[in-house]
């Protein structure tokens, strides 16, 4: 049996300084990797022992960077281990087949898009005019598919991200909260729709998954096994699935148990990791 990871990226197996968590004291604290810079700054890092592991995993099985990242985004990133030969960014709108956007596949999210949700721009106009400046810091449209905001978190009322909710489905789309930033996303465009592509196309007969958002929950209730950190929206709300692991690990420290489970997982097939 052939197994592909795919993996969310962002405070999965990757983490910014603030998202670490090193809970532990500093003399015990593990070895960092930075895998991405932006404006010349160090911005996302792994445990060391995580990237060994991952470049191992990467050179013996299809491993799938899956993000909501912009494929501008995700160029930032540089993981450990070769070149993935396919990489699933902004949700699931962009195939990427060794570094390029794949446009058959463009073609058909844009023909989902279109037949099932209210456009973007009304989406994005709704966004805009119900914020209030009082919390608001940027708006954003992201590949021309989806938009988010990006809030003072603690001046953000609750109530207004539930109005948001209910408003959006009604449309056809997802709200999902991640710290400091709403995204508005079709309901069609999924990472799981883009992974079964992936399947498809390699012949795999099973999908691993890890994600830590609710905008990742598709995928792992696609995926035959998968797994989610001790952090992040999945595990404030308790969310669960029979063959979905909830890691007590939490932080960077979740990204390398990932990684080990993963590697697990595709020695394996079938079995829980």
């Amino acid at each position: 049996m052939s197994a592909i990871v795919a993996s969310d990226l962002d405070r999965t197996l990757i983490y910014s300084a603030a998202a670490l968590g090193l809970a532990m004291p500093d003399a015990e604290a593990p070895r960092l990797l930075c895998v991405e810079t932006y404006e010349r700054k160090p911005l996302s890092y792994m445990t060391e022992t995580a990237a060994g592991l991952l470049a191992e995993l990467a050179g013996s099985t299809t491993f799938v960077p899956t993000t909501t990242r912009t494929r501008e985004q995700y160029g930032r990133i540089h993981l450990p281990g070769p070149a993935p030969e396919f990489a699933i960014c902004a949700n699931g709108g962009h195939l990427l087949v060794r570094g390029e956007s794949d446009p058959d596949w463009q073609r058909t999210v844009a023909e989902r898009l279109a037949s099932r949700c209210a456009p973007l721009d009304e989406i994005r106009t709704h966004l805009v005019r119900t914020a209030d400046p009082g919390w608001l810091l940027k708006e954003r449209v992201a590949e021309d598919l989806f938009a988010y905001l990006v809030v003072e978190r603690p001046l953000l009322p609750e109530t207004w991200v539930k109005d948001l909710t209910g408003w959006a489905e009604e449309r056809g789309w997802t709200v999902s909260l991640q710290g400091r930033k709403i995204y508005a996303v079709p309901q069609p465009l999924t990472k799981s729709a883009a992974v079964a592509e992936v399947a498809r196309r390699t012949g795999a007969s099973e999908i691993l998954a890890a994600g830590d958002s609710l905008l990742d929950a598709d995928l792992l209730l696609a995926a035959d096994r998968g797994w989610r950190p001790g952090h992040g929206e999945l595990a404030d709300s308790g969310w669960q699935a029979p063959h979905v692991t909830a890691l007590d690990e939490r932080g960077v420290a979740a990204g390398e148990e990932i990684v080990r489970a993963f590697i697990r997982g595709a020695a394996s097939p079938g079995r829980a990791g």
